[in-house]
């Protein structure tokens, strides 16, 4: 168990701006709320980070397609993340934002020290830099980012540099002596080998774009967006700051106990992080924990591939879910509010229960439903509607027997002791699939005593042998909703009243709910009003939520299909142009609305380089400028035009179609075609007129 005398301060990653949140980003934020709860329930000095980050060269381009200035861009963004977060109850102590004043004050400070410790050097530099991951890559001039498959941009520019070469060997002690913690192993040893290959110094400024925070002294330059994002950690807790008080809050929860990150910006916090603190004379953070990803179609869920799934979209159905079912089972139907909080534990639960933390795992509305019927209603929930209507029954909780039914009483121990190391490591999913076991174990000893048969009986010892039963359930029960409150906290709050014990927020700040043992509840306890916790879901949910994505233009729900959020075109097999069908009364698609084209985004754009894909017949790899951006598109088109009869030619691409991956490469976009002839082959669509690159098509 942790040591209740030390703060704990946990942290989420803080979210890029250029997309709205999906449920890859409530995963890490609801881990962070759950360990957050938990260590507060332990009477530990908590506090929980979460943000947006808002600057970088990405940033401003994506406000530059929608039109609208930087700022104003990243409100908008932000907001939808706070909005959520707020929706579902998160406790977030603070929510930094890297366009906050006092933010950019803390992470000026922090050059100024690097600086005069004699870190930052000036000098120019000329590579391949990925904007998507705002990084410069070890590549070829025109060769995609090896991590995102996009097309790299070449940038000659004056920079500034961080002396990372100079911390390789003190980045290796600092892990390999565990001071710095790094979790799971697999992302450890990655991050070593990365070290041990040759630390090189880090660029660290901007001079090619201006959204970000200004160099002191040196205002043509702007702040790295890693060196401004990463600082978010302490500039939040009044790094930087004169007032006494926020110097007082950075002494107190510096250095954070855990950052939560995904796997993919491991590098960041595990190697460029901690060197920076080094330098600057801080203390490094004590771990760093590297959740998966969250998979659809065996691809990472994110927005630029269009696979996403909104949590508004499981709030909104299964909120609705569970209030209708509440009317009819003849209660009063509860409020919005109400229906969010029970569709976040839903989500909270089946997160933590079916994704091993540190591990990527798979995501369908099928698999949330079938696991919210097998644990939640059919499991704790039934558990919790049986034992209780027993109970009601007898007026109050029964008095046991001298002898307890010593299998759950052993086995609840264990849970216990097993739950706490659990959560003490982050194995997240361990803990909750051993609350699982124990109700499967108070179950099972109900169905083996059946005290409803007992109670029956006019034997004083069959009596007393269904109020032991009864009992003994009863305070299993209680056990297990103090197990589960940081998981679940609205449902358990739920239970915890039902039991007749009041509220469990109470409980918890008053450190009832930490060193749990046997025999908290008290016989003749009076039970709370009854009420379904866990209604039962039909697979039609599944449909409903589906429909619901795709109306908003999400990903659907199944793992048998997966759609674009882009555009109604005809999909095109292989990465082939999409095809505009001719001939004798082609069959029309169906109707759609002006909205609906709206959210086609067709451009003008110019092949600059053309290529076959090796054993790939029909494919080739285009290079096209957009004018304003480069990329890759791969089109299915090898088997009618020559590679290089394309160079200089301009062609109409879907822009905003989502990537797909094919023979290890990454499309961004898709070539308009016209499809002529029984076989089909495609026609590239072009114009007479000249008409400059980016243009859309209305």
């Amino acid at each position: 168990m942790p040591d209740s005398s030390k703060n704990f301060y946990v942290t989420t990653p803080i979210y890029y701006v250029n997309a709205r949140p999906h449920i890859g980003h409530a995963y890490s934020t609801i881990v962070a709320d759950v360990l957050a709860r938990r260590h507060r329930m332990l009477g530990q000095d908590t506090f929980f980070l979460t943000g947006t980050d808002e600057h970088g060269q990405k940033v401003q381009r994506s406000a530059e397609s929608a039109r609208i200035p930087p700022q104003q861009f990243a409100d908008q963004v932000s907001a939808s993340f706070r909005s959520l977060w707020d929706r579902m109850s998160i406790t977030y102590d603070d929510y930094i934002r890297t366009t906050d004043e006092r933010h950019k004050h803390g992470v000026q400070k922090l050059w100024k020290v690097l600086a005069e410790n004699g870190d930052i050097y000036l000098s120019s530099y000329t590579g391949q830099y990925c904007v998507s991951d705002e990084a410069f890559v070890d590549v070829p001039v025109g060769a995609p980012c090896p991590e995102c498959g996009r097309i790299t941009e070449t940038i000659t520019e004056e920079n500034y540099f961080f002396k990372l070469s100079a911390y390789q060997d003190k980045l290796i002690e600092l892990i390999e002596s565990g001071k710095l913690h790094i979790q799971p192993e697999t992302v450890r040893n990655e991050v070593l080998s990365f070290i041990r290959s040759g630390l090189k110094d880090l660029s660290i400024s901007r001079t090619t774009f201006d959204w970000g925070i200004p160099v002191p002294g040196n205002p043509k330059h702007v702040i790295y967006v890693w060196l401004d994002a990463l600082a978010n950690y302490i500039t939040a807790i009044g790094y930087g700051s004169d007032d006494p008080a926020e110097q007082a809050k950075f002494a107190r929860y510096w250095p954070a106990e855990v950052h939560l990150v995904g796997k993919e910006i491991t590098r960041f916090h595990c190697v460029y992080w901690p060197a920076f603190l080094m330098a600057a004379g801080l203390p490094v953070q004590r771990s760093v924990v590297a959740n998966g990803w969250l998979l659809f179609e065996k691809s990472k869920m994110s927005k630029s591939r269009g696979n996403v799934v909104r949590t508004e979209t499981i709030l909104d159905a299964f909120g609705e879910h569970y209030r209708a079912s509440l009317v009819k089972a003849g209660q009063s139907e509860p409020d919005r509010r109400d229906g969010d909080l029970f569709a976040a534990d839903v989500l909270r639960y089946f997160l933590l229960r079916e994704i091993p933390f540190g591990q990527d795992g798979s995501f369908s509305f099928d698999a949330l439903i079938t696991r919210y019927n097998a644990d939640l209603a059919n499991g704790y929930g039934n558990l919790v509607s049986r034992v209780l209507k027993l109970i009601e029954g007898l007026g109050e909780v029964p008095e046991p027997a001298v002898e307890q039914t010593a299998t759950v009483h052993e086995a609840t121990q264990q849970t216990i002791a097993s739950v706490d190391k659990a959560f003490s490591e982050y194995r997240l999913t361990t803990a909750a699939t051993e609350i699982a076991g124990l109700i499967a174990t108070v179950d099972g000893m109900l169905t083996s005593v059946a005290p409803w048969k007992l109670l029956k009986s006019g034997e004083a010892a069959d009596r007393q042998r269904a109020a032991t039963a009864l009992y003994t359930a009863a305070e299993a029960l209680r056990l297990i909703t103090a197990l589960l409150y940081a998981i679940m906290p609205h449902t358990t709050a739920k239970v915890w009243a039902q039991l007749g014990l009041g509220s469990i927020e109470d409980a918890a700040r008053q450190g009832e709910l930490k060193n749990l043992a046997w025999g908290g509840l008290t016989p003749g306890t009076k039970l709370g009003a009854l009420a379904p916790i866990f209604p039962r879901a039909e697979k039609g949910l599944a449909e409903t939520m589906s429909d619901m994505e795709q109306s908003s233009g999400g990903a659907p729900p199944s793992t048998e299909q997966v759609q674009s959020n882009a555009a109604p075109l005809p999909a095109a097999p292989d990465g082939q142009a999409a095809p505009v069908e001719t001939g004798a009364n082609p069959p029309l698609a169906p109707q759609i609305t002006i909205d609906d084209f709206a959210k086609v985004d067709l451009r003008v754009a110019r092949v600059i380089a053309a290529e076959r894909i090796p054993k790939a017949d029909k494919l080739l790899r285009l290079e096209v400028d957009l004018g304003f951006e480069k990329r890759q598109i791969l089109a299915g088109i090898a088997e009618h035009y020559a590679p290089e009869a394309l160079i200089g030619r301009k062609v109409i691409i879907v822009a905003n179609l989502a990537p797909r991956k094919m023979r290890g490469l990454e499309s961004n976009g898709m070539v308009v075609a016209a499809s002529i002839g029984p076989d089909g082959a495609p026609v590239l669509a072009g114009f007479s007129e000249d008409v400059e690159l980016g243009a859309r098509l209305k």
